[in-house]
């Protein structure tokens, strides 16, 4: 079933509607009460006021009140005004006389209410009645002074919701806009709010989304390029050499040895870009164990492979057995084995590693790192010294964020430290 639309426009107004009608029945049931008391003592009031002028049964007719009936009592002698009979009809004064129990109230009689205050002095009793048509005129004055000014309010703060509403739906509008063209080039993202709201945060948090959709979208594309590029070199050189035997350009053994080292470069090369595919997968399920390593363990098992890749270099270790390292063996040594093998490359004399302090450090005293290359040398496939392409530091740098441990790299006086400490990731 296809639903209606139904724009959010039409459904604030419909809304700011409903709140009106219900505020206006509200109004209607609830302050009628709400007035009821003061109504009512006002009633007291006006009926008190004009026995203070009643005496000896003789009623001026200035006092007389086609909505007031006076009675005046002495002794067995009852003198009541001639609109006593408008006002309530009863069968005798006697019986009307029976409701009447205290100085001020009220009574019921015939389903009409009635009001009366009394006066006492000595033997004489002067009564002032009226039914509730005084009452209802307050009310109606009352309510003809309020109704006024509420409508008027309400009126007012319709207008300024509705101009309200009105701005905020087309800040919305311009956002979805901007939301549907977000892959467009050609689209003038620019949206810019006056006011510092929400919509302006969300306005910038969806700018900050596309730029960094760009971004990726521009990295995705370089490194598809780069790996096609890694990965073709090995390729072509295999490709030569079997094209070389061939044409019995080359023997053998030679292009089998060739052919046998770049299919091991290959081979490396998609078992790094596994691992890190690896990686952000762990990452996202947060699917690894954390547990206390040994670390001094570690590090020794790891000389061991490299040592004899070139015996001259002297490895120089230091190692405090306080620190703590936590992770996985696993982790540790891919971290140390990429770390290691780039070292092998550039070290000139001497590779020392420190394990002190939870941190852990190593230094190799080869050139220092151009500070260009410094900036996003952690990204993969991105080309760095001597124009290579490499997964190795970006294994390392994600390997260590997922153990929540965080490294940096440090030009010293003479050689590159790299710095692996405690971070911040989760």
């Amino acid at each position: 079933m296809k639903k209606v639309k139904n724009k959010l426009s039409r459904q604030l107004v419909w809304l700011i509607g409903l709140a009106f009608v219900l505020l206006f029945i509200l109004l209607g049931l609830v302050l009628p009460k709400m007035i009821m008391p003061v109504a009512e003592n006002n009633i007291y009031g006006y009926l008190s006021e004009p026995l203070k002028l009643v005496n000896n049964g003789n009623f001026n007719s200035n006092l007389l009140d086609t909505e007031i009936a006076y009675i005046y009592i002495v002794g067995d002698d009852i003198v009541a005004t001639d609109n006593l009979k408008d006002i309530i009809k009863v069968d005798s004064l006697d019986a009307l006389l029976a409701k009447i129990k205290d100085t001020y109230g009220k009574f019921t009689y015939n389903h009409k209410n009635y009001y009366y205050y009394t006066m006492k002095s000595d033997r004489i009793t002067k009564i002032a009645l009226s039914d509730d048509s005084y009452i209802n005129k307050t009310k109606k004055a009352i309510l003809g002074a309020i109704f006024p000014i509420v409508l008027f309010t309400c009126l007012l703060i319709g207008l300024i919701l509705t101009a309200w509403c009105s701005v905020t739906v087309r800040k919305i509008e311009k956002l979805k806009s901007k939301i549907d063209n977000i892959d467009n080039p050609d689209y003038n993202h620019t949206v810019e709010f006056e006011t510092d709201d929400e919509i302006r945060s969300l306005a910038l948090a969806i700018e900050d989304m596309r730029l960094s959709l760009i971004n990726q979208e521009e990295y995705r594309n370089q490194m598809y390029q780069n790996i096609s590029h890694d990965f073709k070199t090995p390729l072509t050189v295999i490709k030569s050499y079997i094209e070389a035997v061939e044409d019995d350009v080359e023997d053998e053994t030679t292009a089998l040895k060739v052919i046998k080292e770049q299919t091991s470069k290959l081979e490396q090369k998609v078992h790094s870009l596994l691992y890190l595919n690896k990686l952000d997968y762990l990452k996202s399920t947060k699917n690894i164990e954390i547990v206390p390593v040994d670390m001094e363990k570690i590090i020794y098992s790891e000389i061991e492979k490299f040592k004899f890749h070139r015996k001259d270099i002297n490895f120089i270790i230091d190692i405090d057995k306080k620190s703590h390292y936590v992770g996985t063996v696993e982790n540790w040594e891919t971290i140390l084995d990429n770390l290691l093998s780039n070292f092998m490359r550039y070290t000139t004399t001497t590779i020392k590693i420190t394990a002190k302090q939870n941190k852990l450090i190593l230094y190799n005293d080869g050139d220092n790192i151009d500070k260009d290359f410094l900036e996003g040398i952690f990204t993969p496939f991105r080309k760095g010294i001597k124009g290579e392409f490499g997964l190795g530091l970006s294994i390392v740098k994600k390997t260590l964020n997922i153990m929540n441990y965080d490294i940096k790299i440090v030009n010293e006086k003479k050689g590159v430290s790299f710095i692996i400490s405690k971070g911040i990731h989760k």
